[in-house]
């Protein structure tokens, strides 16, 4: 389908469209064109990512000077995804851009009116570029080196950190060189070195290249695939990857710092970006982390006093450059990317390091000083909550350590491994944690708070320390993105309140909409329930959580909806912990017993292995047999990034409300935070932060208008108008008064009525309502211009609540209530003649 959104000409590659999606790209291209950032909530399974798509290429394409996008997610499936869905539109563009006189295959496929925008055309699929010439991008994925790695030893590695050592080891730049020069004395990567041999912007051809494809041309040119990608970074017009690459300063400064400042910014699946802002800038140290850093310290002792005796110059050149500067390092930054530094501001840049920092044997004496001073203040055995001010006069009040060189720490420590030629970095990762921590205490002094915490839990009598460094304020990490990009684009299915973004994160949104679902039927239906079948009021309040009552009649929730569902059932937890103390109290209530005679029970556990094991196994009975349950909980794996679509999630039930454990000390310090530089009340952002998880745990029933689900919310406080108030409109605008505070009879009545009217046959789109064709967007067009043409000649008005209303209809509703006011007087008098009456009325009762 091709129309116009004003000037510009948009492909998008189904026959028909969403209302919702239309509306969504007109939005996005008004943010594009006024070059600001805006906030945008698309319902679950509405095409979000191919309107977006879409809009942007067609943008990019149209306008000369060629945009680049920067798309981001937040993990590996969902950017093979995005790929996907990019190379299914470049197709189609190719497809539909014939020679002049030719019939598009395309154009007769939508005259016969195939699919609609949910689903895809499996004719198109498989066609390639065979129906027209493909228009010049080149659009790529960026993953870690593990994901990668296309080495036939490194890549059988199965932890990242062993395969980025290794990596680093065959490609680091002293490595090359030396292998260089002295064949076989170095074990070098092959794939890295071919890749040195080609043009830097030739290396990988035009066209969308997915990540498994990336890594066979890479195997037929004997490339580095990682490498590969990095270095054409410059050359690509759309990248896609994760979150990091732009928000965690180590690695936007490695591989994002090509990027222009006109690129187009995209972060899907935002609603928990303050999160990941926050964890980017946070570090966590143990004691047993400090012991393996002084172990890293002793061997980097060991190897200077070493290299003191072979070869000197080095550590002399080295000692020489740092006097020159930091500014002239920048290529060899490039790759030595494992001691990157976590903030390296640009007057860092141009400042020499430090004197007493300078010659490696003082360097290493310094941290070793450094991590002894930790070490002692973890031998205190209360809590400690003090901000990197307070920190750093007490850190120079005993060691005599200055705030100077601790800033240059990171920074120092890289240059030192490149110059002794470490292995093995992998073993050296707590020693980049102490000097990121020391860089960061340094560099920041509002928006952190140090947290020494001696016991793990309250009642605890072995101390376990762990020193939090915690940031507080999200913006800091993203600044640098609103401030660097002309349009960044936050959008998700789960962000209401859409105004508690741009507060948090401090910028200025100039377009801020949440989009209704428009549907042919109802295809999802949301049930509060309130209360068990005995009346029993059912919460996972701390007070009343592990009550028999509410935990028998969670119980019996779930037995009944194993009875009635067919298929998959995936039930959300507000914790593991809770999750244990559940399971176990229906184990031993007979619960689970009376479960399995219906279904199987899978349990999602913290560990990642353990859990794609229940997934697929869940997936498996879900196929085969008469479905089954997956046991999750809110804010873990399988809430993120799985879809549960059709038969793989017919019911998603939230047993509680998913709040975050409020005497978390660090939830505390944040919440304080908030409050006093954001205005933001304590209960606002915890019942706000709930509820964004708890939308995105249901939304995983529902991945297109034509699937299927239902939404079950089993705590009585889902049922206040303050927590539904903050779910998304999508889903706010389909709960019902009468669905709102049910007991689990009533709930599974209604449950039971769904299911049997989502069993008859699918009906027909309403073209016009749910699905529209070029000519309803005409009309719309056309509409919209008319209403415009009227609000500039004053026949219309735009009223308190921003909605356009007829001049005349104002005018003559005044008119109405004056003649009534007059009507009112001459009953009972005017003003100042009541006024006189009610004192008249005062002096009589005083009398």
């Amino acid at each position: 389908m091709k129309f116009y959104i004003d000037e510009l000409p948009v492909l998008f590659p189904y026959p028909k469209i969403y209302p919702e999606q239309y509306a969504y790209m007109t939005d996005l291209k008004r943010t594009l064109d006024a070059n600001g950032h805006c906030v945008l909530e698309m319902p679950s399974g509405t095409g979000k990512t191919v309107s977006l798509l879409s809009l942007i290429v067609s943008y990019q394409l149209f306008h000369p000077a060629k945009r680049k996008l920067i798309y981001c997610s937040r993990t590996v499936p969902e950017i093979e995804k995005a790929l996907a869905e990019l190379k299914r539109l470049m197709e189609y563009r190719a497809r539909y851009n014939v020679k002049e006189g030719e019939e598009s295959e395309v154009i007769k496929n939508e005259a016969e009116g195939s699919n609609g925008p949910g689903e895809h055309n499996t004719e198109m699929k498989g066609k390639g570029k065979a129906g027209g010439q493909m228009e010049d991008i080149l659009a790529l994925g960026l993953s870690s080196r593990k994901n990668l790695c296309i080495h036939p030893d490194v890549s059988r590695e199965r932890k990242g950190k062993v395969v980025d050592a290794r990596c680093r080891d065959m490609t680091s730049s002293w490595a090359c060189e030396k292998g260089r020069q002295d064949p076989g004395s170095v074990e070098l990567c092959d794939f890295h070195e071919e890749l040195g041999k080609m043009e830097p912007g030739q290396l990988i051809p035009q066209g969308v290249w997915t990540l498994e494809e990336v890594k066979e041309y890479a195997r037929d040119k004997g490339i580095c695939p990682y490498f590969a990608i990095r270095r054409m970074l410059p050359f690509v017009d759309i990248i896609i990857y994760s979150f990091h690459y732009l928000l965690d300063p180590k690695i936007a400064e490695q591989v994002s710092k090509e990027m222009s400042k006109d690129a187009i910014v995209v972060f899907d699946e935002a609603h928990n970006i303050d999160n990941v802002c926050i964890e980017s800038l946070s570090i966590d140290l143990t004691r047993p982390m400090l012991d393996s850093a002084y172990r890293s310290i002793n061997h980097l002792s060991e190897r200077v006093d070493e290299i003191k005796k072979t070869d000197a110059s080095k550590l002399q050149d080295e000692y020489a450059r740092l006097v020159e500067g930091l500014q002239e390092q920048g290529e060899q930054r490039e790759a030595e990317s494992f001691m990157a530094n976590p903030v390296l501001p640009d007057d860092l840049l141009q400042e020499a390091i430090p004197g007493n920092i300078r010659r490696a044997e003082h360097f290493v004496a310094f941290l070793k000083r450094f991590v002894e001073y930790l070490k002692t203040r973890m031998r205190v055995l209360h809590v400690v909550a003090e901000t990197p001010a307070s920190f750093l006069q007490h850190l120079k009040d005993i060691t005599y350590i200055e705030r100077k060189p601790l800033r240059f720490c990171a920074e120092r420590l890289r240059m030192l491994v490149s110059t002794l030629e470490l292995t093995r970095l992998d073993e050296f990762s707590a020693l980049q944690k102490v000097a990121a921590f020391a860089t960061l205490v340094a560099t920041y002094d509002k928006g952190f708070l140090l947290i020494l915490e001696p016991f793990e839990t309250e009642n605890a009598t072995v101390p376990n320390p762990i020193f939090h460094f915690t940031c507080l304020d999200a913006s800091l990490a993203i600044a640098p993105v609103f401030e660097r990009f002309s349009s960044v684009i936050i959008t998700s299915g789960t962000i209401s309140p859409l105004d508690m973004y741009p507060k948090m994160l401090k910028f200025d949104a100039i377009v801020q909409e949440s989009y209704a679902m428009t549907l042919t039927r109802q295809c999802f239906l949301p049930l509060v329930i309130t209360r068990g079948s005995d009346q029993v009021a059912i919460s996972s309040r701390f007070e009343v959580r592990n009550d028999p009552a509410v935990v028998r009649n969670y119980g019996s929730i779930l037995i009944e909806y194993a009875k009635c569902v067919p298929d998959g059932i995936v039930a959300f937890f507000p914790s593991y912990l809770y999750m244990e103390s559940i399971v176990a109290a229906w184990h031993d209530m007979g619960i689970l017993d009376e479960v399995w005679k219906y279904k199987l029970i899978f349990i999602e556990t913290p560990d990642a292995p353990e859990t794609s094991i229940a997934l697929e196994n869940y997936r498996r009975a879900c196929d085969n047999g008469r479905g089954a349950i997956l046991l999750s909980v809110a804010r873990g794996k399988v809430s993120e990034g799985i879809d549960f679509d059709h038969n793989y999630g017919r019911a998603v039930i939230m047993f509680g409300v998913p709040y975050q454990y409020t005497e978390s000390r660090i939830l505390k310090a944040r919440l304080e935070f908030l409050r006093d530089n954001f205005r933001i009340r304590e209960n606002d952002f915890l019942t706000f932060d709930a509820m964004r998880h708890a939308a995105q745990c249901v939304g995983r029933v529902l991945r297109g208008k034509t699937d299927y689900g239902l939404m079950v919310f089993a705590d009585k406080r889902f049922a206040r108008a303050d927590k539904r108030n903050k779910l998304p409109k999508w889903i706010a605008q389909y709960i019902k008064e009468t669905h709102s505070n049910l007991s689990t009879d009533m709930a599974i009545v209604e449950s039971k009525l769904f299911i049997r009217s989502m069993a008859q046959p699918y009906p027909e789109g309403k073209n016009g309502v749910s699905l529209w064709e070029l000519a309803d967007i005409e009309s719309r067009q056309a509409k919209e211009r008319e209403t415009f043409a009227k609000l500039m000649g004053g026949q219309l008005k735009v009223d308190a609540n921003g909605e356009v209303v007829d001049k005349d209809d104002s005018y003559s509703d005044m008119e109405d209530d004056g003649k009534q006011e007059d009507d009112f007087d001459k009953e009972f008098g005017e003003g100042h003649d009541l006024v006189q009456i009610n004192e008249m009325d005062q002096v009589m009762q005083e009398v």
